[in-house]
């Protein structure tokens, strides 16, 4: 019976000790930054290009337009993520968008709320493209679980944006193709 009190007494301990750490930290923050060695506006063309976004985002099925005209601040899509078998929907508002330079979104989903930006930057070396993200639960068990995921969320990000410079890199698309040339009439 001893056995059994220190037990349940260890049990109530780790279960305050979880829920404390969600009220403690009630939001988790990381970057991830890669380099590409392709120029900023082709960089940021494969990035944007949403028929690519499965290439490199984990779990990406595809993405529906609810409101507004698409890339532009305000616009809301449902984005599916399939998370082994189970298929997720989760709400994505553009908050920020500037060509070649910075996007920034914010992700409504049941568990949680995140905050998203990507920055490309021209470097010497080809582009610098750098995420920021801030991840809260929503409610306490949430938040407890959420300040226990922050390795495991920046891995995730860190493996996506890899995935993006692989598929950056080896891109053969061409995304601005030459204006057709006039034709002069030559006397």
């Amino acid at each position: 019976m001893k056995i059994l009190k220190y037990l349940l007494i260890i049990i109530l301990i780790l279960v305050a000790v979880f829920f404390i750490r969600g009220l403690l930290t009630p939001s988790i923050y990381y970057e991830s930054e890669v380099m590409v060695k392709k120029s900023l506006e082709e960089s940021w063309a494969v990035m944007s290009d949403q028929s690519r976004a499965g290439e490199w985002i984990s779990g990406y099925v595809k993405s529906e337009l609810i409101s507004g005209d698409g890339n532009t601040v305000g616009s809301v899509s449902n984005v599916h993520i399939d998370n082994n078998g189970t298929e997720s929907i989760i709400k994505e508002t553009i908050t920020n968008i500037k060509p070649n330079e910075v996007i920034a979104m914010d992700f409504t989903m049941d568990f949680m709320d995140m905050g998203y930006e990507m920055r490309l930057e021209e470097k010497d070396e080809g582009t610098l493209i750098r995420s920021k993200s801030t991840t809260s639960g929503n409610g306490l068990f949430a938040k407890s679980m959420i300040s226990f995921m922050k390795s495991a969320m920046k891995a995730q990000e860190d493996e996506n944006l890899g995935n993006l410079k692989k598929v950056i890199e080896s891109n053969t698309k061409n995304y601005f193709p030459d204006p057709k040339p006039s034709l002069e009439i030559i006397q």
